[in-house]
């Protein structure tokens, strides 16, 4: 299945993409009021679920079935405007440094443990939405990751219960403020700025993905049509089960919580020379059999 969340003017709605899907939507023309396009032009509907979102469908017992079963009115694919899949996580939990290429092009050495970071939901932004850059950053950059969508609460979870807790993928831009992110030890405050993480359009199940739970699919993300970043999921130091199992051991995980797996090599602090985000591009961030974000980057005004 596919689920996303579903703008219908000032409420949101749960919805199943029933028929072809594409890849994801083209951006709107005025941030995040704006609609996202058509998944690859493809023809399709979206199905209600009777839920305002899909975190609420993943807090049913038994929301595989209840989404399948689901038979509410339906909206057309066309100019849908997506929220964020999942609008209000208790947590994004994101881990950098997990694709060997990345790590060798930031200088570093392969980690024993995952290197994790947070987000807040105030991050988050639909798949079609404007990326707000802060005016306070001059090195404004890019992260194309596959995101783990939790389906069921869990602790210390291992094997294949952890296997088990994912509902499914979507596609996350880890849009960054390199500047603020090395003040310190610390990332936070590089990673968590309001309104700049893409996230969606689709959660897909891991059924509809060649390697299930341990995708291999191809990722890539694109400024203004010029490929930056290329790889396979498939390339993962630490795969989506083994980080359940990890951020498990640390605190619960609840359905609709987020996991942002890591970005492959490509970003732009780490070229020669050093690409920043100015404002008004366009960022491309697609993974194959999941979705596509297609979001313009606009300068953050002082009155905001």
């Amino acid at each position: 299945m596919k689920l996303a969340t579903l703008r219908t003017g000032a409420t949101t709605r749960a919805v199943r993409l029933d028929g072809e899907s594409g890849e994801s939507g083209e951006s709107g023309e005025s941030g995040q009021s704006g609609q996202s396009g058509e998944p690859g032009g493809a023809g399709g509907t979206l199905v209600d679920l009777g839920l305002p979102d899909v975190g609420a469908v993943l807090r049913q017992d038994g929301w595989r079935e209840f989404a399948a079963a689901a038979t509410g009115p339906a909206y057309p694919l066309a100019g849908a405007d997506f929220a964020p899949v999942v609008p209000a996580p208790s947590k994004v939990v994101c881990v950098g440094l997990n694709y060997r290429n990345h790590i060798q092009e930031m200088g570093r050495d392969l980690p024993e443990h995952p290197t994790l970071f947070a987000k807040f939901a105030d991050c988050l932004i639909g798949a079609g939405d404007d990326i707000v850059r802060p005016e306070e950053t001059g090195q404004f950059d890019w992260e194309a990751e596959l995101a783990v969508v939790v389906g069921r609460t869990v602790r210390r979870a291992r094997g294949a219960e952890a296997a088990a807790a994912i509902a499914g993928f979507t596609v996350l831009n880890d849009i960054t403020c390199r500047d603020w992110q090395f003040r310190t030890r610390e990332w936070l405050q590089g990673k968590a700025w309001d309104s700049s993480t893409p996230v969606g359009p689709y959660l897909v199940t891991p059924d509809e993905l060649p390697g299930g739970v341990r995708p291999a699919l191809d990722i890539r993300l694109a400024v203004d049509g010029e490929v930056m970043q290329s790889d396979s999921t498939g390339d993962l130091l630490f795969d989506p089960v083994a980080l359940v199992e990890y951020v498990s051991t640390m605190v619960r995980l609840n359905p609709g919580d987020l996991i942002a797996t890591g970005t492959p090599g490509g970003v732009g602090q780490a070229r020669e020379p050093q690409r920043f985000l100015l404002g008004g591009e366009t960022v491309v961030t697609e993974i194959a059999g999941i979705g596509r974000l297609a979001n313009r980057v606009v300068r953050e005004t002082s009155a905001r």
